[in-house]
């Protein structure tokens, strides 16, 4: 086995959080071949495995992992042409804000306000992550996997993702099937920034241009930094797994529940037919919970109530137990139960 296995590896360092246990087994693969080797290695000794991506969207438990961690280091960045489209393909493990820095230099839209996202470019379908107005299910043409059931390399095509808002079949029907050693997104040579995002949008009124793409991924960091979502050295304010509950998308009747409990408007923005989509962060603050509220040695943000932050020593129980009792009051006064984004690594039970 051409693997270098270690044991007792300290995860807390790998995940923006750094919370957490170490795991009991670690490797890095850079080819699909490696990851073949790595998922052999837990079979014949019945361990369980968690894929590492960037390390910044999961909540690693204080125990640590008691099987094996791969971390997916897949690299490489590629750009070819097809039907007036740039695809660029990136490998799982490179750095994503480096991917949206070589469209934006390129001279190509279609990811610019998603600069600044930690993480690596195979966490990006998982999620379906987006922000200010994108999503990667708009550029995505296809994810290059490697399928755990037959241990072949295929290529999911964006139709078979299954994406919805902050949703894949990654993470919901099939999260232990696939594993993401590509992705390909398809961008437009010398397209217009996207600004429809108001508070992007508004940092360029008045401007006698079209905003450029570099303009834009400047704008989106200075916004992301401004609410500790970029990541920072010695700012604890992003010692977080960014966003912490997803925005709730509801039915009208429980919308007007909402309303009704509340002692201000809720925030509305548009969804599916049926369907409202509100806003996490009021709910949060309108439950009680302002920004730089701490419970023990875990906080919120002083910069976004959406991040539950690690200031310096919480564990990952504390970060858990701030969690819970967010979700709680919320659901309580609004009748409305928050959803996770991280994933929870190493817990007995599901938060």
């Amino acid at each position: 086995m051409r693997l270098d296995i270690q044991e007792h590896v300290p995860l807390a360092p790998l995940t923006t959080f750094g919370v957490g246990g170490p795991a009991r087994y670690f490797t890095s693969a850079g080819a699909a071949a490696d990851v073949i080797d790595a998922l052999d290695f837990a079979a014949t000794r019945s361990l369980p495995v968690f894929v590492l991506g960037g390390g910044s969207n999961i909540v690693l438990a204080d125990r640590g992992f008691p099987g094996l961690v791969l971390k997916v280091a897949t690299a490489g960045l590629s750009i070819e042409s097809s039907d007036g489209h740039a695809i660029l393909r990136a490998g799982a493990g490179e750095e994503w804000d480096r991917v949206v820095s070589l469209a934006v230099e390129r001279n190509l839209a279609g990811i610019e306000c998603l600069s600044g996202i930690p993480g690596s470019a195979g966490g990006t379908p998982v999620q379906n992550v987006g922000a200010y107005g994108q999503e990667i299910s708009e550029t995505l043409v296809s994810v290059e996997v490697l399928d755990r059931e037959t241990q072949t390399v295929r290529d999911l095509p964006r139709a078979e993702c299954g994406f919805s808002y902050r949703t894949s079949i990654f993470n919901s029907t099939l999260p232990d099937r696939y594993i993401v050693l590509a992705v390909r997104y398809a961008l437009t040579p010398a397209g217009p920034a996207a600004t429809r995002y108001p508070e992007i949008g508004r940092r360029f009124e008045g401007l006698d241009h079209p905003p450029t793409l570099a303009e834009v991924r400047s704008v989106v960091r200075e916004a992301r930094a401004s609410k500790g979502m970029l990541l920072t050295p010695g700012d604890a304010d992003c010692r977080s797994a960014g966003s912490f509950f997803k925005n709730p998308v509801v039915d009208e009747d429980t919308f007007k529940a909402l309303e009704a409990a509340a002692s201000k408007t809720p925030p509305r923005y548009p969804a599916p037919a049926g369907k409202v989509k509100t806003s996490a962060a009021w709910l949060i603050e309108q439950a009680g919970f302002p920004k730089g509220f701490s419970r023990g040695a875990a906080a919120i943000s002083r910069k976004h109530t959406l991040a539950i932050i690690n200031p310096g020593n919480a564990t990952a129980s504390d970060i858990v137990a701030l969690a819970r009792e967010i979700r709680s009051k919320v659901e309580d006064r609004f009748g409305v139960k928050l959803a996770p984004e991280p994933t929870f690594v190493g817990f007995d039970e599901p938060f």
